[in-house]
Formats: structure tokens, C-alpha cells, sequence
């Protein structure tokens, strides 16, 4: 088995996540990591027997014993820090949202091309045993003509450091662009393309929300600057459409998990926390309306044992190292994410316009706020212009 070695620039709360799948994936070793707080990279690599410890990100790229580089950074650094990545000849695993805008992430796209480097985004819904059952269900024809989705994600009160976790980067429009579309939407948009097989957004309408009230130290720590929940509505070629609700922080109740609607069969999807993974298909059986419960657990057991490939499915980063060791498909979720961004941003610009918006109007309204301008300081961090961004 080919030794894949990662190095990671960002040593936060999502790099940890990172570093910990790494170690339960075979033949693979975070080699070096890099942030400008030397006191929390020095705890991050003691904690995971990292040797090599860098503050400055160019140190890093600088090495030639890297197979990929993991990007743990705010949305707005993840286009200028993603194109550094994949220019000095490394592969690049970026973390979600693909950008802060839609024009970042497709500057990342163009310069995976372009450098012809692979580039991998982290939408970890894409994967598991209730993913590997709702595909095979589509695939087969269960749920026939495929006419609506519902893309629904619900906390009654999690704003980041706020409402007690995170750090407070996560609402600053500086740092990650939006709140809870670009943080926990993307997940359940991407989700849902990757079933539908990418249809061609035609247009996009939807309106964002900020009107709880938070202490008013947190506030101003924070500068909490972006929406606390979001709803949208997206028209896609050949007459399917899509709903979106998206909450940080709302007076209501449990949404319903995401689901797909067809002439044939339905699909509710479970939720990113729901441990029992449960998948239920709504059809009809002798004209009688019938839902039926998958146990994936039990299927899941079965292709665990007898499918080599089982494992790479798991989750983003084993099926990224898969990917690396060319055992599993090319999977082009740079696409997926930079068509989830045309939609989220689609909304924020429904939201200023006051009208519906079309896919070719987003491309051409989108504006940059990637962290890019060499005067443009993060920490000890400084990010040279490109011809990507």
C-alpha cells in the first residue's frame, strides 16, 4: 500500500477533525502542519506526533515528500491558499464552503485545470452506507422522474461562538463570506446535486435572515455579520426545483431532513448527526402508499467484508486518499462544490436584488472577497496575487 503523507495549513477546531480521520485511514501520515499561532500549532503537532511545524505556509509548500495538502482555513482564504497549494505541485484537499464567492471558488476550479492538479472538497454527506443505498435506489429507477428536493438544515440555537463554540471568525463577512448557508448548507445542497446528478441551475430566488437577539459582548467580539438563516428556491433544467432551509438559530422546531420527491418513489434522507443512518422510501405497493425503512447498517455490514473499495466510501478524507491511490473513481467534487456555490450565493443576491436571479447573472454579479491582496495581512500570513483570482 502507497504511503500517502499530508500536510495541513490551519491548526483550528476543523483541522483537528481532519487529523483525526487521517489516523484511522492505512498508510496514511500528516507529515508537517503550518499556523502563524506557534503556540496552538505546537499543541496540535504534539497531540498528533507531528515532527514538522511550520508559521510560515511557503515553508511548507515548499517540500517535495507531500502527497496532498489539507487547507483548514476561513472561507476567504480557502481560493488564494487552495491556488498556492496547487501550484507548487501539490494536490490540494480544501474544507467547505469551496470559497467565500462563487467567483473564488471558480478561480479554484480554473487553476485545478489549468495546473492540472487535483482538487478535492470536503462535503462529507456525500458518502456513508445511507448515501451508497440512496444512490443504488436512484440509479435502479425507484423513484422514477425526480421533480423537487428539499435541502433542510436545522439548529434551534448554534451560531457559532455566540451561542458557546466556534471561534468567532465564523461570523465575520471578512473572514467566511456568509453564516449558515456557506457553513452548514453546503452540505445538504451538495448532497443533493450529487443524487440528482448536477443538473444545470437555470435560476435561483431566496432571502436571508439576522434577527435573533445574542448578548450584546458576544455581538461585538464577533462582529456577527451574516445570516442566521437562509431560504431559497432554485429552478434547474428540465422543470426540476428545489427548496432550501438552512437555520444557525430559529424559535421553531426540528425541520424535516432532506428528501427527494419522483413520479415513482421518495427518499428521506437522514441527518449529518443521526446515528442510526435510517433511509426511508416512500412508494406505493398495489396502489396501497407504503414506506419502507432500508437497513443499511445490516447491508453495510455485508459490503464492508466483501468490497475492498467499501472503505473509501466512508467518509471525505478516505475516499480523498482512495482517490490519491487511484482506488476509487475520480469523484469531481470541486464541480459539486462550485455548483453549490452558484446556488447559496444565488440567494444572497435574490435577497439584493429583490427578484429571482439566473445562473448567467450570479457568474457575472459575483465578486471577489477573497483574502488575496498582498497588503492583506491574516496573523503573520501574507497572500501574493495570482493570475486565478
Amino acid at each position: 500500500m502507497k504511503e500517502i503523507r499530508v500536510g495541513i495549513i490551519g491548526a483550528g477546531m476543523i483541522a483537528n477533525e481532519h487529523a483525526r480521520k487521517y489516523q484511522t485511514i492505512p498508510g496514511t501520515k500528516v507529515v508537517a502542519v503550518c499556523d502563524f499561532q506557534e503556540s496552538k500549532l505546537n499543541a496540535f503537532c504534539d497531540q498528533y506526533g507531528v515532527e514538522h511545524r511550520y508559521t510560515d505556509y511557503r515553508k511548507l509548500l515548499e517540500r517535495d515528500d507531500l502527497d496532498t495538502v489539507d487547507v483548514c482555513l476561513h472561507n476567504n482564504l480557502h481560493a488564494p491558499m487552495s491556488v498556492a497549494v496547487m501550484k507548487s505541485g501539490k494536490d490540494c484537499y480544501c474544507e467547505k464552503p469551496m470559497a467565500g464567492a462563487y467567483i473564488d471558488a471558480l478561480a479554484m476550479y480554473k487553476a485545478a485545470k489549468a495546473l492540472g492538479r487535483r482538487l478535492h472538497i470536503q462535503l462529507n454527506m456525500m458518502y456513508g452506507a445511507h448515501m451508497i443505498a440512496a444512490k443504488k435506489l436512484i440509479d435502479a429507477g425507484r423513484l422514477g422522474d425526480i421533480y423537487h428536493a428539499r435541502s433542510y438544515g436545522y439548529r434551534r440555537r448554534g451560531r457559532p461562538f455566540v451561542d458557546g463554540f466556534g471561534e468567532k471568525e465564523f461570523n465575520s463577512t471578512l473572514m467566511a463570506g456568509h453564516g449558515a448557508l456557506f457553513d452548514m448548507g453546503v452540505y445538504h445542497i451538495s448532497q443533493l446535486l450529487f443524487l440528482l446528478d448536477m443538473p444545470e441551475v437555470k435560476t435561483v430566488s431566496g432571502k436571508v435572515y439576522q434577527e435573533m437577539d445574542m448578548p450584546a459582548a458576544q455581538r461585538e467580539i464577533s462582529g456577527f455579520d451574516v445570516e442566521e438563516l437562509g431560504v431559497g428556491f432554485v429552478k434547474f433544467e428540465k422543470g426540476l426545483t428545489m427548496d432550501i432551509l438552512e437555520s444557525w438559530s430559529i424559535h421553531g422546531d426540528v425541520f424535516p431532513p432532506s428528501s427527494l420527491f419522483g413520479a415513482k418513489g421518495g427518499l428521506k434522507l437522514p441527518t449529518l448527526h443521526d446515528a442510526k443512518q435510517q433511509l426511508t422510501y416512500y412508494s406505493e405497493i398495489e396502489g396501497y402508499p407504503a414506506e419502507s425503512v432500508l437497513n443499511v447498517g445490516l447491508q453495510d455490514f455485508y459490503l464492508n467484508r466483501h468490497d475492498p473499495a467499501r472503505f473509501y466510501y466512508e467518509n471525505s478524507q478516505t475516499y480523498w486518499i482512495g482517490m490519491l491511490r487511484d482506488e476509487c473513481p475520480q469523484l469531481d467534487t470541486a464541480n459539486i462544490g462550485l455548483r453549490t456555490m452558484l446556488i447559496s450565493e444565488g440567494i444572497f443576491l435574490s435577497d439584493q436584488l429583490g427578484r429571482e436571479v439566473s445562473a448567467q447573472e450570479i457568474e457575472s454579479l459575483s465578486k471577489s472577497i477573497a483574502l488575496s491582496r498582498q497588503d492583506t495581512p491574516i496573523g503573520e500570513l501574507t497572500y501574493p496575487p495570482n493570475p486565478f483570482l
